[in-house]
């Protein structure tokens, strides 16, 4: 797998990193809908709010472009210990605020017991058995990621 950014190193490791890849490759083998996870460094200024961020990095990543707005991202800035988790208009209106929260209380749980990788495929688990069940994958559906399962800045 890919090298990743050194700074990911403070929390992660590359076999973490590859893990966690790798779960949203097959989570996405179960459901047309698309699953993003994005670490940056820190909160870019002038965001100091991760969901803001987290809102900001989604549309940059043209995940509000699918057709189905079923698109999840999971966000984290490592040194800042900050993350959100942002779901298009249709997984929205299906799970509603308290699902995104109880996955990211999952998140930070496995965070302060010093887990990062957990965290992640905890995150990415979830995500993935809702995506399934509201948008299985179909005959003919085209992979949504195209191989950027991650990103970093």
């Amino acid at each position: 797998m890919a090298r990743h950014p050194r700074w990911t190193r403070r929390l992660f490791t590359e076999a973490d990193l590859d893990a966690v890849t790798q779960a949203i490759i097959e989570a996405e083998r179960a459901t047309s809908a698309e699953i993003q996870v994005h670490l940056e460094r820190r909160v870019h200024a002038p965001h100091r709010d991760p969901l803001r961020r987290a809102r900001d990095v989604f549309a940059d990543l043209g995940m509000h472009r699918a057709a189905q707005h079923h698109g999840v991202l999971i966000y984290l800035a490592v040194e800042d210990h900050k993350l959100a988790i942002v779901g298009d208009q249709a997984i929205h209106a299906r799970v509603g605020d308290r699902y995104w929260e109880a996955v990211r209380d999952g998140m930070v749980r496995h965070l302060r017991e010093g887990r990062p990788r957990d965290a992640l495929l905890g995150a990415v688990a979830d995500v993935a058995r809702v995506l399934a069940e509201h948008f299985p994958r179909r005959p003919g559906d085209a992979d949504a990621t195209q191989g950027n399962e991650m990103t970093f800045r």
